[in-house]
């Protein structure tokens, strides 16, 4: 008892202080939600009102939870929505991209086929100016 004595003569206990402190680890007090209960439940009979009271508090903040998750649920699709308009936007660009590359390939085939077209009447017109010079020479000759 001696240190008990000793604890309050040295350090006057401050009321207010510790009213500040317990105050302050308490968890926030949230309203009580109003409106009827859910229908998935029913108080039965002779159950006390503090039995009812905790009762329906409890499958309140139950209910609550249900509907953040069904809320949670109806994000998810909305965002399954998205990703499969993504998905959509995506497989279009590819048949693009596949359509443009196929353009490419059937561009490059005309210009190949042009070169070589060119070359070969190249060929034939150096073929056919050596033939007509050797004519003019062997006929001058």
């Amino acid at each position: 008892m001696a240190t008990i004595e000793r604890l309050h003569r040295t350090a006057p206990l401050d009321l207010a202080k510790l009213e500040e402190d317990v105050v302050g680890s308490l968890p926030a007090i949230r309203p009580a939600p109003s409106g009827p209960m859910p229908d998935y439940v029913e108080h039965e009979e002779g159950v006390t009102r503090v039995g009812a009271l905790t009762a329906e508090a409890v499958v309140r903040d139950y209910e609550a939870a249900a509907r953040e998750i069904e809320a949670m649920g109806a994000e998810l699709i909305s965002a399954a929505k998205k990703c499969e308009a993504m998905t959509a936007e995506v497989h279009n660009a590819i048949a693009f991209m596949r359509d443009t590359a196929t353009s490419y390939r059937e561009e490059a085939k005309k210009i190949f086929k042009r070169i070589e077209d060119c070359s070969l009447l190249t060929e034939d017109v150096r073929k056919t100016c050596e033939t007509i010079k050797n004519k003019i020479e062997n006929d001058n000759a």
